[in-house]
């Protein structure tokens, strides 16, 4: 009985630890989402010359977040209520800037989780670390209700997220499967 006790305990330890990208994201992430991580570059490189095709004006927007420095994640809480916008970069539209939405981020004990919470396109998630300046993103978008990651290509979001400030991050997914080759999902306080 008091093994049973021991263990349980142990294995409610693990589950409320940090996860790290050297340890559960890799247990978590589906083979396409890797393949498409593995990807990113390239995805990323293509995407952002097709988006010079795009509104002179949107460009501008898009060059000068992309152009602030990185900063590290670790001295900053990023709980709390986000305005937050998808920019679409390459793909069936060369660029789009959409409007601003509401997104939160919360500590649920393991970890950051992102929830999208105004507008028509949703998504929430986790956050794994991934060295100093860079976090992973698995997460769920859908229209409606999101459904668990790993539920499918379809709805399964993986992307790379990187801090500006302390009042302003990003969140990048290559080859979203829906429009675009790259999608931005940008924060600000």
């Amino acid at each position: 009985m008091i093994l049973r006790s021991l263990i349980a305990a142990l294995g409610l330890l693990c589950c409320i630890l940090p996860a790290l990208a050297d340890g559960q994201v890799q247990k978590l992430i589906t083979p396409a989402d890797k393949a498409r991580l593995d990807k990113y570059g390239d995805t990323r490189k293509a995407a952002l010359a097709e988006a010079k095709a795009g509104n002179p004006a949107e460009l501008k927007q898009l060059d000068t977040l992309l152009a602030k420095p990185l900063v590290a994640f670790s001295d900053k809480d990023l709980t709390g209520n986000w305005r937050c916008r998808t920019i679409k970069a390459g793909g069936l539209s060369p660029l789009v800037v959409y409007g601003w939405f509401k997104c939160r981020v919360t500590d649920d004990g393991s970890g950051w989780r992102l929830e999208k919470i105004s507008g028509s396109q949703r998504t929430q998630g986790r956050f794994f670390d991934d060295g100093d300046k860079r976090s992973i993103y698995l997460g769920s978008g859908n229209d409606d209700r999101a459904k668990p990651y790993g539920s499918g290509p379809q709805t399964d979001q993986v992307g790379y997220a990187f801090r500006n400030s302390a009042k302003e991050w990003r969140i990048e997914f290559p080859a979203p499967y829906y429009e675009s080759k790259l999608d931005i999902m940008e924060f600000k306080r």
